[in-house]
Parts: structure tokens; C-alpha cells; sequence
């Protein structure tokens, strides 16, 4: 079942890309590397993943394993700079993101180790938008390579538009009023009433859900926005991000699963998360998310090629080491929509996979 990337060029990982060309302010939040292209429709992308990481590498995962959303944030710059460098998006340029989607088959071979994961993305654009000659738009497929393996899988959509035009397009929906800044919604009432270890985090700074309840299979909370965050607002936003929406996502996902299921954060891990963005998040709006909880449902091995067969796709977990219990997988799917003034502005699927060890 293993899948292996054919020969392509050697990208380097001595340093990162500037940082302008992944919309970034801090260098410690740029994880690409290089950038090869291979043909009109795909190019090759190197990211390395930090082992520690104030945001990222908090959580309760274990062993300690990269996070998913870091993955995904991976591909999206991936994405981002591939557009300026060679599709001709100046990097002035606004960006908009359409859907994300990311998949992971191989979670055990992203368990933190000695050295820094390196990363091999290989993006390949299944969809190219343009408007007298400008790209306008670009969807991207992506397969996520470590050591020579294909782990995942990922997907971006983003739609482009000058400043002006980004200007123009905001305050129509917004009724001519004027754009706020993230500035001004500084990350208030931390520790909330939300203890981190519910939502999979140990720092309550990096926790983006607040009054969190259930009732039955049912989840919900109001989005905290975190507006001094270094790593969700590296720097000033006119609206909600989409890894911000992503993020609350998975806290209230994983807090459903403790509650509705008793499924302990450190030893969920998320396999799938997809999401497509049908409105802009307003930050002066309250964001009211709303999780329906999945039964858990148990995934057998395949004696003839070791994978499990789930909701999402194939996930395979390495070999049997004749400890623990390697005879099957429970699989949860979770539904998460981030509503603002009773409309839907973006709806998420998730799936984790409860196992006993990824090593």
C-alpha cells in the first residue's frame, strides 16, 4: 500500500523562502524552504517542520507527533508561493481561500524524532483561473511526502485580487462599513471557561473556544478570536483566517469526542480535515460553531495489506510490533459549522482515528 514519489529534483532545506512570498510577517512562521518547478501544471515544494513550537507543538498527542494543522498550513504556503513565483500572483496581492482539505495515511511516520521532518510537497494545479491573461485563481492538489513515502494528501483552493479590488469587494459585503483590524481584538479572557487538556492543548493561550457545552451528540461554543496571537494573526487581518476557523474546528471536534464518547485528546488523532469557506469571517460578529458528533465506528486491519480502510480514506499504521491492540480502529466523524448572525460561513469535516500507538 506504501506510495512513493517518482525521481524529481533535489530541493534544498539549509534555509527558508522569503517570507513575503508565503504572506507571513515572522520568519519563525515560514516552514517552506524551496521551490522547483517541474511542468506547466506542478512544481515541487520543500518545508521543515519544527519540533518544537509554541502553537503547533502544543498539544497532548501521544508519542508527540506533528501537528496536522501544521501539515496543512505547509501546503497552504506551498500554495501561496507557487502562485507568485510562477503562476504571476504579485505578491501584493490579496488572497482568498476557497476550501482546504488534507487527508493522512501514514500518521506514524510523522511522530517527532531526533531530527526535523523534512518535507517533499508536490503540488499539482487541477484548476487555473484567468481573466484577460491574470490568474485570478488556482485549486491545488498535493501529495505530502517524508523519507520517500506519501503520507497524506492535501488540497487548497485560493482566489486572488488586487488590493483595490479586495478593498471593493469587502466593504460591498459589508454594507460600505469600514474594515476592522485584528489589532483590536486582543486575545482576552485567557484561560476562559475551557481548561485546555479538553480541547487537546496544554496552553490555555492557544485555546480559540469559550463556553463550550453538549447536549446528546451535540457540541457548541463561541469562537475566541485571538487577535495577538504570533501564530494566528502573525500579523493584522480584516476578517477571521481560515486556520483560525480551522483550529476552533478541531478544538470543539475533539471536545465533542470527550464528552459525547470519552475519546481522550492524546490519543486522538485527526486524520481528515476538509473544509469549504462560503462567507467571510467578520471579526466584530460573534461566531457561534456547532459540532455534531458521529458514533464511533471500528475500522479492521486488512490482514493482506496492513491498512485500515475508514470514513476518509486508507490510514496505515506500520507493522504489528505484537504490543497493543493492533486488530482494529475507532474512527469517529465530526461536523463543525461556524455560523455568524444565523448563516453558515463555513462547514467542516473531521475524522479521527483512536489508536492505541502510532510507533
Amino acid at each position: 500500500m506504501t506510495a512513493t514519489l517518482p525521481e524529481a529534483p533535489e530541493l534544498s532545506y539549509a534555509r527558508t523562502v522569503d517570507r513575503g512570498l508565503v504572506h507571513r510577517d515572522s520568519v519563525g512562521e515560514v516552514f517552506l524552504t524551496d521551490l522547483k518547478p517541474i511542468d506547466d501544471t506542478g512544481y515541487l515544494a520543500g518545508a521543515q517542520l519544527p519540533r518544537s513550537h509554541a502553537y503547533y507543538g502544543d498539544h497532548l498527542l501521544r508519542p508527540s507527533t506533528y501537528d496536522p494543522v501544521l501539515l496543512l498550513e505547509a501546503c497552504r504556503q506551498s500554495a501561496l508561493a507557487g502562485a507568485h513565483a510562477f503562476y504571476g500572483v504579485p505578491t501584493g496581492h490579496k488572497f482568498i481561500l476557497t476550501h482546504l482539505r488534507i487527508h493522512l495515511s501514514r500518521p506514524e511516520r510523522i511522530v517527532v524524532g531526533a531530527a526535523p521532518c523534512a518535507m517533499t510537497l508536490r503540488v499539482a494545479v487541477s484548476g487555473h483561473r484567468k481573466r484577460e491573461g491574470l490568474t485570478t485563481g488556482l485549486d491545488y492538489d498535493i501529495d505530502i511526502d517524508v523519507r520517500g513515502t506519501v503520507i497524506g494528501r492535501a488540497a487548497v483552493g485560493l482566489r486572488f485580487k488586487s488590493p483595490e479590488d479586495y478593498l471593493a469587494l469587502r466593504l460591498r459585503n459589508r454594507d460600505g462599513k469600514a474594515l476592522p483590524s485584528s489589532d483590536a481584538y486582543p486575545h482576552t479572557g485567557r484561560g476562559g471557561s475551557v481548561e485546555p487538556y479538553r480541547v487537546g492543548r496544554k496552553n490555555s493561550d492557544n485555546v480559540v473556544i469559550d463556553h463550550a457545552t453538549r447536549e446528546g451528540a451535540t457540541a457548541e461554543a463561541l469562537l475566541r478570536v485571538p487577535g495577538d496571537h504570533p501564530s494566528m494573526f502573525d500579523h493584522p487581518q480584516d476578517h477571521l483566517p481560515g486556520m483560525v476557523l480551522a483550529e476552533a474546528a478541531r478544538q470543539l471536534a475533539l471536545f465533542g469526542a470527550l464528552e459525547v464518547h470519552g475519546m481522550s485528546p492524546s490519543r486522538t488523532f485527526p486524520t481528515d480535515l476538509s473544509v469549504v469557506f462560503s462567507r467571510f469571517g467578520e471579526l466584530e460578529h460573534a461566531t457561534e460553531l456547532t459540532a455534531e458528533v458521529g458514533e464511533v465506528l471500528r475500522s479492521d486491519r486488512d490482514a493482506a495489506t496492513g491498512a485500515y480502510y475508514t470514513q476518509g480514506g486508507v490510514v496505515e499504521l506500520g507493522e504489528d510490533d505484537g504490543e497493543g491492540d493492533r486488530a482494529g480502529v475507532d474512527q469517529l466523524r465530526v461536523r463543525v459549522d461556524a455560523r455568524q448572525d444565523g448563516e453558515s460561513i463555513c462547514l467542516f469535516g473531521l475524522s479521527f482515528s483512536r489508536v492505541g500507538d502510532l510507533g
